[in-house]
């Protein structure tokens, strides 16, 4: 299993914004179809009954992943990255994981609690995503798939001291440091990021 994934993924954090990943989607050479992934009542995407629970959201997700494919994702949507991963092992070729927990307790990591800040300035927002506390420590051993772990050392949310307890979890990872970069680095710094996803991408799967 070498190169690139029949499609390419994107996975927005908790906003849901479809278009945070769309400037590094620009600059990749990645062949495969994009998507673009929505989470039902946040970012503009419709509410729907039949997603009710972040349980919900993933078999959503990964019921949908029917060719290989290669999976980017920020802060919440690592979560969902990390669970696809999990349970789509031979579907998953890669996965790009930004500034997110990835399913790991982050007490003791220094990182401020965004959720209270989020509610307020969504209150239309379903509680069921802001209140997910997936714990996944014991599992990420289990992902042998090539995982880019980026972050950037000025976001609170998610220190680097996460992305390296991630990199020591994730038995084939590889973390990068930006200097000066914040929870949007993705977007913020889509040429730096996307030449990073571009070179991981291209690598043995």
């Amino acid at each position: 299993m070498t190169g690139h994934s029949d499609e390419l993924w994107f996975l927005p954090g908790a906003s849901g914004n479809l278009g945070f990943w769309r400037p590094v989607s620009e600059r990749l050479r990645h062949p495969g179809a994009r998507s673009f992934i929505g989470y039902p009542g946040l970012g503009g995407e419709p509410a729907d009954n039949e997603v009710k629970s972040f349980e919900d959201l993933v078999t959503r997700v990964t019921r949908a992943i029917s060719r290989p494919v290669d999976l980017v994702a920020q802060s919440m949507g690592g979560i969902l990255a990390v669970l696809a991963a999990l349970q789509k092992p031979e579907l998953v070729r890669h996965l790009v994981l930004s500034v997110t927990s990835g399913g790991i307790d982050l007490t003791g990591f220094g990182a401020a609690d965004w959720r209270a800040d989020f509610r307020a300035n969504n209150p239309n927002a379903p509680r069921w995503f802001t209140d997910d506390r997936s714990e996944l420590t014991t599992r990420l051993g289990e992902i042998t798939a090539p995982v880019l772990l980026i972050w950037g050392d000025a976001d609170p949310i998610s220190p680097v001291a996460v992305g390296e307890r991630l990199a020591q979890l994730l038995p084939n990872s590889e973390l990068v440091v930006l200097a000066g970069g914040t929870h949007d680095l993705g977007f913020e710094r889509s040429d730096e990021v996307a030449a990073l996803i571009e070179r991981h991408l291209a690598a043995d799967g």
